[in-house]
């Protein structure tokens, strides 16, 4: 029986400061709802490793690097990551409380638990656009994966992640030929050219095909030097 033959389960709501989220069940595919919107869910998970993939392999054999991880979202990207030797240091930053609780000690620690228990892995609970400004850290590779994308979000302050300022702290944070690589509901030309006057390199874009509709895409660009 398809799990969309069932209601959905409501197993945690919560009002923070920006709006509300919503974590529930449907069948075996846990789902998370900001504000009234779909976001992601447990059923595929194919787009967030690719994310985490194709950020390693642009770096093209760079011994132990550093990765951060923008959106915990239901811990795909995370859990591939700390599932590859080959990265040093995962840093996770996510902004929703809510949201580091339902994987620490909630239904969504079957699918990050090892990654968490990694020594490799820390959780910065921080909107990502403050933290890239701020920290004093550098990364290899930047993984986005924040609300639908560049072109579609829907929580209030995200949309500017992705405007020239957003990528600005974006490429701050990289090492140079650092690997920016964004996750997205659907292409965007103007992302690209986005990215391009931005000062980043080798833009290009990665498809993966989904059950219904158009493919999710990955952005990739790096950052010169």
């Amino acid at each position: 029986m398809s799990v969309f033959n069932e209601l959905p389960e409501v197993l945690d709501r919560r009002t923070g400061p920006y709006g509300e989220v919503v974590l529930r069940r449907q069948g075996d595919v846990l789902q998370i709802i900001a504000n009234g919107c779909f976001l992601m869910d447990t059923s595929d998970g194919r787009s967030e490793r690719l994310l985490v993939d194709a950020a390693l392999a642009a770096l093209d054999g760079r011994p132990a690097p550093r990765v951060l991880i923008g959106g915990l979202g239901v811990g795909f990207s995370l859990a591939h990551a700390a599932a590859d030797a080959r990265w040093g240091r995962i840093t996770v930053v996510e902004r929703e409380r809510a949201v580091v609780d339902w994987h620490r000690d909630g239904p969504l620690a079957a699918i990050s638990g090892p990654a968490l228990a990694d020594p490799r892995t820390e959780i910065a609970e921080a909107d990502l656009l403050e933290y890239v400004n701020e920290t004093y850290a550098t990364f290899d590779a930047l993984c986005l994966d924040i609300d639908n994308g560049p072109g579609w979000t829907v929580t209030e302050g995200n949309g500017d992640l992705y405007t020239p300022t957003g990528l600005t702290g974006c490429a701050r944070v990289l090492r140079p030929g650092g690997v920016l690589a964004v996750w997205s509901a659907q292409p965007s030309d103007e992302f690209e050219r986005t990215l391009r006057n931005a000062g980043f390199q080798q833009v290009r874009t990665e498809e993966v095909p989904v059950a219904r509709g158009a493919p999710d895409i990955v952005h990739l660009a790096v950052r010169p030097g």
